[in-house]
């Protein structure tokens, strides 16, 4: 499986949000631990983020496809339920 490159920001609660959920899924699906997941802070690679198109963080990529990209004011449960259809696409 190709590398699944997430962009973040240090201070982002949708960030936040988004890694939490995806350690909560990872622990109630081990095989979503198989995914290989790698996060970047945005502005600390910008080496890594030149070339991918996107507004919002956090964002994921498998290569140039975008995966998910957080939305303004989207909730927990909103994030957590698009990284899970994203997990599960995956894993399939």
């Amino acid at each position: 499986m190709e590398k699944i490159t997430a962009f973040y920001l240090h201070e982002c609660p949708y960030c936040a949000n988004a890694k939490k959920a995806v350690a909560q899924l990872t622990e109630a699906n081990p095989a979503y631990g198989n995914i290989p997941l790698e996060w970047y802070e945005e502005t600390e690679n910008p080496d890594v983020t030149a070339g991918h198109m996107y507004d919002y963080v956090p964002v994921f990529f498998q290569g140039d496809k975008k995966l998910y990209e957080a939305q303004p004011e989207e909730s927990y449960g909103e994030t957590k339920y698009k990284i899970k259809a994203v997990f599960d696409k995956l894993v399939q």
